[in-house]
């Protein structure tokens, strides 16, 4: 039975779920794994799935895609749109959406999987597919890697992914080396004295302490580093207080740092610490800030020979002209963790998402930023088709590119 891909895509973009509860989407992996074929194991690193074709002597390649779903607001208006809730780690309710196109993805490779299983008689090896969870956790890898995926499942020879990206539909974004930054998330934990809201002379204020700290901040990248360089510092969460007279005795600030190597990291983190103790000694903090690393990411790098190789399989595929150089994304991910901790080569590619139309006018309205969303955002959506189809094809030609081809008898 062929699987409705269309229909597939649109009932994951309904129903996503939030990091390590994606109990639902790996359900309907596991029962289209079945319909195919495909021998698999469920709950690998919680709710990680990962299937495998064995089909004779060759390479072993590993396929990844990415499960889980943001705490968005879907404003796409969308007849698929989410209107899904969730609880998050702090037992918050929230709005869930697949902002980050991983409905896309998952799809996607489910498609490349009916395909290749079609094609068995034209290629031999191995392929492990990989379902990860919490990516957007930065955690979903690492977990399965300590459920032991390595080495329940055949090592990769090659690790190969992709992430739909707002370029337009048609074009694929690769290039060797540094494709994608390193990260880490801190929570910086402000220590204050509380007290009532018209006595702040009694009180060590922690929100203008935050304050303070925040603009100070924000000054590292501008003044600090190179402008030749990339660094990113961003302060995307804010907490503190929980009435208007009231002074609280803390604050705390979640901040996401970015850069391109492990030198630049310690250059950057090293500039954070500093600005954080230095803004709580100015304010006249009694305890010294509590600055933990909530997740740390490597940069994702792609193998200088096996990106070569992909790159003349895209274009002999595709047409020449489809493959473009993206820049190096100050985005990070987890995928390298499968490469790193195998000794495997890495490919990880972009694909795009977006009515070439839509994009070529807001190229010639210079308003790409404003009127083109990116993953993350509420009005993130692909566009259906030729995107699913585009990374269909993607992964197809990528796996059988490093599969051994069988000749004809």
């Amino acid at each position: 039975m062929t699987i409705d891909l269309e229909a597939l895509y649109t009932d994951l973009h309904r129903h996503p779920e939030l990091s390590f509860q994606e109990t639902r989407t790996a359900g309907v992996i596991t029962r289209h794994l079945t319909d195919l074929g495909i021998e698999f194991e469920e709950g690998i690193g919680k709710t990680g799935v990962a299937g495998v074709i064995r089909n004779g002597d060759g390479p072993v390649v590993w396929l990844r895609a990415d499960m889980d779903a943001l705490p968005v607001p879907e404003q796409t208006g969308l007849e698929y749109a989410s209107t899904a809730r969730g609880t998050d780690p702090s037992g918050t309710d929230v709005p869930v959406m697949h902002a980050c196109g991983h409905d896309m993805h998952v799809s996607a490779m489910l498609g490349a999987l009916e395909r290749l299983v079609a094609t068995k008689h034209e290629w031999s090896g191995t392929i492990v597919a990989v379902f990860q969870p919490a990516e957007e956790y930065g955690a979903g890898s690492q977990a399965m890697i300590a459920d032991g995926v390595l080495d329940r499942f055949p090592k990769p020879d090659i690790v190969l992914g992709q992430h739909v990206t707002p370029l337009p539909a048609g074009t694929i974004g690769v290039r060797s080396g540094t494709q994608m930054a390193a990260s880490d998330g801190l929570v910086v934990k402000l220590l204050g004295r509380g007290g009532h809201g018209s006595r702040p002379h009694s009180t060590i204020d922690p929100v203008v302490m935050a304050a303070a700290t925040v603009m100070r901040l924000q000054t590292i990248v501008s003044r600090e580093v190179d402008p030749r360089d990339v660094a990113v510092v961003t302060v995307g969460s804010i907490h503190a207080g929980l009435k208007n007279n009231i002074i609280p005795a803390e604050a705390k600030l979640e901040l996401s740092l970015r850069y391109p190597d492990d030198d630049a990291r310690a250059r950057v983190l090293e500039k954070v610490e500093r600005v954080v103790r230095a803004e709580a000694q100015a304010s006249g903090a009694e305890e010294p800030p509590v600055i933990t690393i909530d997740h740390s990411l490597p940069p994702t790098i792609n193998d200088d020979d096996a990106t070569a190789r992909l790159r003349t399989a895209f274009d002999a595929a595709f047409g020449e002209g489809t493959v473009i150089d993206p820049g190096m994304f100050t985005g990070s991910e987890d995928v390298s963790w499968f490469a790193r901790e195998s000794g495997a080569p890495l490919v990880f590619w972009f694909w795009g998402g977006i009515d070439p139309d839509a994009y070529a006018a807001a190229v010639a309205a210079d308003s790409v930023e404003r009127d083109i969303p990116t993953n993350h955002s509420p009005f993130f959506a692909p566009v259906l088709q030729p995107t699913l189809d585009n990374g269909v094809a993607n992964l197809v030609v990528a796996a059988r590119e490093f599969l051994e081809t069988r000749t004809a008898e």
